[in-house]
Formats: C-alpha cells, sequence, structure tokens
C-alpha cells in the first residue's frame, strides 16, 4: 500500500457522517491521510478530522447536532416570497459548525486541509485554506455549505462564496498538483446511478425540483472530476468510495451513526479491492 495518501471528501450534507467511517477504515490500514481536500459538510467532517480527532470522536461531535438546530426557516421569506436571500437562516448553521469544530483556525489543524467553494459572482471555483486563500476557518467552512436557495452567500476576502458543490461535489480539481502516493475520494453526494426516490410527503414542488436540478449537475460533475482524473497523465491512483447513501437525508442527523458504518464498508471494499 501507498503511503501519503489525499482524502478528497464530498458534499452530502448530513450525509457527510459517512466521511467518519471511510477515514476510519483508512486509519486501520495505515493509511491516514495527510492532505485533504473538501467541500460542503464534507470539508465540516474534514476540518474535524484534520484537527486530530479521532473518527469515532468526530462522529460523536457531528451526530450531537440536531436537525432543527441546522434547518431553521426564515420565517421572512414567506412574506418576502422571491425577494428573500434563502429559505434557512444561516446563523444557527454557522453555530452548528462552530460547536463541532474543536479548533478555531487551519493554522490550528494537525493535516493540511482545502476547503472549496464557488465566487457566485463569477463562477470562479475558490480554494481555502492550504495551498489556497487565507480565510477563517469558521467563514470558509460556512460558504463552502451555502447552498443556494437553502442558504445565501458568504463575504470571504470580498468575495461572495457559496457551496463548493456548485463546481463539484467531489473536488478532485483541487487535489491535483499535490505530492500524493494514493487520492481516496469519498463520494456521498448525489450519483448517475441512483434510481429517483419518492419525495417525502410535505416538500414543497419548489423545493423538490431545485432539489432534482442541483443533485443532477452535482452528479454529472462528480463523474466528470472522475473520469479527468482517471484520463489525466501523471496523477496519482484513485480509489473511489461510494456508500450507498439514501435520497433526501441532507438534514438527517439521526442517521449519522448509520452513515459511518457504511463510510466504513464501502472504504473497506474499495482498499481490499485495490489489495487485490
Amino acid at each position: 500500500m501507498s503511503r501519503r495518501v489525499v482524502a478528497v471528501l464530498s458534499g452530502g450534507g448530513a450525509k457527510a457522517a459517512a466521511h467518519f467511517g471511510a477515514v476510519e477504515a483508512l486509519a486501520a490500514r495505515g493509511l491516514a491521510p495527510a492532505h485533504y481536500v473538501a467541500t460542503s459538510m464534507g470539508a465540516v467532517a474534514a476540518a474535524v478530522l484534520a484537527a486530530g480527532t479521532p473518527p469515532a470522536e468526530g462522529l460523536a461531535r457531528f451526530a450531537g447536532v440536531r436537525r432543527d438546530e441546522v434547518a431553521r426557516p426564515r420565517l421572512a421569506a414567506l412574506l418576502a416570497g422571491l425577494r428573500a436571500p434563502s429559505l434557512l437562516r444561516p446563523e444557527p448553521m454557522r453555530r452548528a459548525i462552530a460547536r463541532v469544530l474543536p479548533v478555531r483556525r487551519f493554522a490550528d489543524l494537525e493535516v493540511p486541509l482545502t476547503v472549496t467553494a464557488v465566487d457566485v459572482d463569477s463562477g470562479r471555483p475558490v480554494r481555502l485554506g492550504a495551498g489556497g486563500e487565507e480565510a477563517d476557518l469558521l467563514d470558509a467552512l460556512e460558504a463552502a455549505c451555502a447552498l443556494p436557495l437553502y442558504f445565501p452567500p458568504v463575504r470571504v476576502r470580498g468575495l461572495r462564496l457559496a457551496d463548493g458543490g456548485l463546481r463539484a461535489a467531489l473536488p478532485l480539481w483541487a487535489a491535483a498538483g499535490l505530492p500524493a502516493d494514493l487520492v481516496v475520494a469519498v463520494d456521498v453526494g448525489p450519483r448517475l446511478d441512483e434510481d429517483p426516490a419518492p419525495a417525502p410527503a410535505g416538500v414543497p414542488a419548489l423545493v423538490r425540483y431545485a432539489d432534482l436540478a442541483i443533485g443532477a449537475m452535482m452528479a454529472h460533475g462528480s463523474e466528470a472530476e472522475v473520469a479527468l482524473w482517471r484520463a489525466t497523465p501523471g496523477r496519482a491512483p484513485l480509489v473511489l468510495v461510494r456508500p450507498a447513501m439514501p435520497e433526501f437525508a441532507t438534514f438527517r442527523t439521526e442517521l449519522a451513526a448509520r452513515h459511518a458504518a457504511e463510510g466504513r464498508r464501502a472504504a473497506d471494499a474499495a482498499l481490499d479491492a485495490l489489495a487485490a
């Protein structure tokens, strides 16, 4: 097995709990990541792990956040309609991220972390942290999780930044050029091979259609990222870990332990295939 591992962790909301199980499987084989690249809620998980937190403890921190602590509707949106900046209030999300984090600065992390976001005014992808723009860690993570419709963009260094999944839910592009013997990409985001599931009762049509559109875009983007990585000469071998994730689980934090177990199972299967 190669030793210098770069872990690329995808977005996926509460499904990002699977990353703790996947990284636990890596560590059990002596493949602890030497660098993390991540976006959206995967970046929050990566920050917890990069701070030196054992995966089991990181999962406990992650699972301790209740759904109603994050998904707080912006009541004014009912009155403002299309003029509202988002459906959900950003402050509860920021407080939840802060509570999960064991450190407050990129410089306090034990393992380098690159967080990706998107400049909504130019469409340009942005790196924050290691190898990218200097930023406050909490600002960077809030920006990386600012998925349009749900949350508004976040101002970082004069830029209006949003969820990095708009560019790549599996941000392999930001791992290009990093020294690595092995790149392990854990993808808990939307996938093209999934059969559409019926929406839960009570989901407004606007939210349902937005989710379908954004999910399709992210799924195609992840496929393109993987294809480009494998087609580019000179890049490190790629191990793709794709846990089986349920749909409509973006805010279902109560499933964290189940997601983590599936993340470990999927990572073990992918590493067994590599070893074989």
